[in-house]
């Protein structure tokens, strides 16, 4: 269990890092370059991290471990670790995640700002208070 702990720990960081960092506004967003790449790159990470976990929270109760990395939530959802609606959110974070990396045509930057402000965070610390419930 203290692998799981460890990566909460790792998410929590990722997010306060990334709370700091994220400019109020969308125009800030957009015109500054350097934080523009660092939140994407937080936005990367922090999703790395919640599949990892997630594979963790799989392996640690022998639940059916997935083919892909975003089956990972739909399986936590299925074992009612997760919500469905959260669930779903994660899966389409992990979908943005791999535009993100991968830059698959273009990154559409107000999308990715409001996703980080608006949904990102709250989504991985409700995510993490379902984790940390676990026994």
């Amino acid at each position: 269990m203290n692998i799981i702990k460890d990566k909460i720990n790792e998410i929590e960081t990722y997010l306060q890092e990334l709370s700091q960092i994220i400019p109020s506004s969308f125009q800030n967003y957009k015109e500054e370059f350097k934080t523009r790449a660092a939140c994407e790159r937080y936005f990367e990470k922090i999703i790395e991290s919640l599949v990892d976990l997630s594979f963790l929270i799989i392996k640690f109760f022998n639940l059916q471990m997935p083919e892909e990395d975003k089956q990972s939530f739909k399986i936590l959802k299925d074992n009612k670790i997760i919500s469905e609606n959260l669930s779903e959110k994660l899966q389409n974070a992990k979908g943005m995640r791999n535009i993100l990396a991968h830059e698959y045509g273009s990154v559409d930057n107000k999308i990715v700002f409001d996703s980080i402000k608006n949904d990102l965070i709250p989504d991985v610390r409700e995510f993490i208070k379902n984790i940390k419930k676990l026994k």
